[in-house]
């Protein structure tokens, strides 16, 4: 199998989806896309993990209270860094409930405390609101709430997606403004980082690889980021030398532009580290029961971020 090739369980997905004949994301009312969106994650997605702690919270937000649920496999822990996830699906759709299950793996593997966040959506709340409030929820747990019942000593912002995005973004505006414990480093699944659609990924796999085109543009109408905005689009904004994890799918529409920003942060002299999940589509985080292939992947993003920790 050629890394343009998909797996044979992704082969399969990809067929199951195209017999389906199920109606394209894109031309769905919101609440129906978010609907399928979590109706997709309960039959693909692993099952949660138990852990010690699952928590949901609210913290203040810019726009009102912003839900979050705190996760750790520990009751009791000390001081050290917080893995801050923003969940996938557009800027538009996913929830806390979408990513439990891989905040619950995440959590358990690297037995570190991870805070998810339930950013505002589109369109609704279109751009800035999900970075106003992933910036908000940042500098909060910075500063170390009761409810944590631990000092954290650095913040590790994390997505997938579009959290992906927020995940860099925030690094990236943290490096601006300090909050009050430092960015340790940024671990980013398939981002959205901007920089257009005239990539090779873009053009290979832009149509019937799970994430199309069309989807990608519906996302865009909803958000209503300004082009070239450096809270969104990320190659254009600053570049901190904030070490990076990147981990792309091989059959992603976004692959080459989240190379392109890794290859700036290594230009700032910010070490990265480069994960690829060749014969993979876009979303994959959420799809680890439907492909068992991912194990492999799993445990590589693991032991890659256990190696940043310790570098």
């Amino acid at each position: 199998m050629s890394a343009a090739m998909p797996r044979a369980d992704v082969a399969g997905f990809l067929a199951f989806i195209q017999e389906s004949a199920a109606p394209p994301l894109s031309t769905l009312p919101v609440e129906a896309a978010r609907l399928v969106m979590r109706a997709n994650c309960a039959v693909a997605d692993a099952p949660p993990l138990p852990l010690a702690r699952i928590r949901d919270c609210l913290m203040p937000g810019p726009g009102g209270a912003i839900p979050a649920r705190l996760y750790d496999r520990r009751h009791d822990r000390t001081a050290g860094p917080l893995i801050l996830f923003f969940h996938g699906g557009g800027f538009v759709m996913g929830d806390l409930d979408t990513h439990h299950s891989f905040c619950t793996w995440l959590a358990d593997t690297l037995d570190m405390p991870l805070l998810a966040v339930g950013y505002r959506l589109a369109p609704e709340s279109p751009f800035p609101a999900a970075v106003d409030d992933a910036e908000a929820a940042a500098r909060w747990a910075a500063q170390s709430p009761d409810l944590f019942g631990f000092e954290v000593t650095g913040l590790i912002p994390c997505g997938d997606s579009a959290g992906g995005n927020l995940a860099i973004v925030t690094t990236q505006q943290l490096a601006l403004r300090p909050a009050a414990v430092p960015v340790k480093a940024c671990w980013a699944l398939y981002p959205y980082v901007g920089g257009g659609t005239d990539w090779p990924s873009y053009r290979a796999f832009g149509e019937g690889f799970f994430l199309g085109a069309d989807d990608m543009a519906w996302f865009d109408r909803q958000y209503c980021a300004p082009p070239g905005d450096p809270r969104h689009d990320c190659l254009d904004g600053p570049i901190p030398p904030v070490p990076l994890l990147l981990h792309t799918a091989g059959l992603d529409p976004l692959r080459d532009a989240a190379h392109a920003y890794a290859d700036r942060v290594e230009a700032a002299g910010g070490p990265v580290y480069r994960l690829e999940a060749g014969g993979m589509i876009h979303g994959f985080i959420n799809f680890r029961q439907a492909l068992p292939s991912l194990h492999a992947d799993f445990a590589a993003f693991a032991d890659a971020a256990r190696g940043m920790l310790n570098a």
